[in-house]
């Protein structure tokens, strides 16, 4: 399915990942408006011919012209948005988001949502360590993963649609993960990563890192670069995942510290080989 050329296209948020869509979607010659708080960011992306329309205020004519709305706000904030505003939808709209948890806050939207409106939620696996619409390059969904998070009350047309923003911003892979296992498998993937990455740039006193270290630590600790307010609440929301990975990869590591304790080669060989192996697959 192709995205209809002349749909017209809301974001709301337009930081990063936000931005990044409007451009990648404006550049193949769609109408995308936005709204944002920061009248900074909304002058940037007119100014920069990301958008065709936008507005720091709740602007009806914005959002009921609007047939399909993209959310890339905080989950708290998506859920307040449309709990104030849904009744300025246009009938038979389409929503679907960026949020990085789902089980939390894809049954609540679905549930207040009007029974003539749609929410179907999306992942875009794709980032920075830098925010803002001034950074935004939809370059960044070129290698990147996208994954549609339905349940069983979307319909197929709107996981059609949600596969075609995916499409039309040329993600490298588009995959389909039910709102639980997604937030096990992102608990992994994602948020034990950056957890990792925290850990080891917390776990030194020395002032002096930056003068000793080489590429690996760099590229271990690249995601340390994090917006504390952004991911302590998306720890906290996929809390249960989150902790049972940290516990997976405690007794991995306890396992690693036992192997090189007791100077077992063979078994320490047979962990290299292994990950060598599973790295490789990313490599094709």
């Amino acid at each position: 399915m192709k995205l209809d050329k002349d749909l017209n296209i809301l974001i709301v948020g337009l930081g990063l990942i936000g931005g990044s869509y409007a451009m990648g979607l404006h550049k193949k010659g769609y109408k995308v408006s936005a709204i944002d708080v920061n009248e900074n960011s909304i002058q940037y992306a007119l100014e920069n011919n990301i958008i065709d329309k936008g507005s720091t205020d709740v602007d009806e004519s914005l959002i009921s012209s609007a047939d399909l709305v993209v959310f890339a706000l905080y989950p708290h904030v998506f859920l307040d948005w449309v709990k104030s505003n849904q009744h300025l939808f246009k009938s038979d709209a389409v929503i679907t988001d960026v949020t990085g948890v789902k089980s939390c806050i894809v049954y609540k939207i679905q549930n207040i949502l009007r029974s003539d409106l749609e929410f179907i939620a999306a992942h875009p696996m794709a980032g920075k360590e830098v925010y803002g619409v001034e950074n935004a390059d939809d370059a960044i969904f070129k290698e990147a993963n996208y994954i549609v998070v339905p349940t069983d009350t979307n319909t197929f047309n709107a996981i059609e649609m949600c596969k075609a923003i995916g499409e039309t911003l040329e993600f490298a892979r588009i995959s389909s993960l039910p709102p639980k296992a997604h937030d096990e498998m992102i608990g992994f993937v994602s948020q034990l990563t950056h957890c990792i990455a925290i850990c080891l740039m917390t776990c030194s006193k020395s002032e002096h890192l930056v003068d000793y270290t080489g590429d690996s630590f760099r590229d271990l600790t690249r995601i340390a670069r994090i917006n504390e307010n952004m991911w302590s609440e998306l720890f906290l929301l996929n809390k249960d995942a989150l902790l049972s990975q940290m516990k997976t990869f405690i007794t991995e590591f306890n396992a690693f510290y036992e192997i090189l304790e007791n100077e077992d080669v063979e078994k320490m060989k047979e962990k290299m080989i292994q990950s060598t192996a599973r790295r490789a697959l990313f490599d094709k």
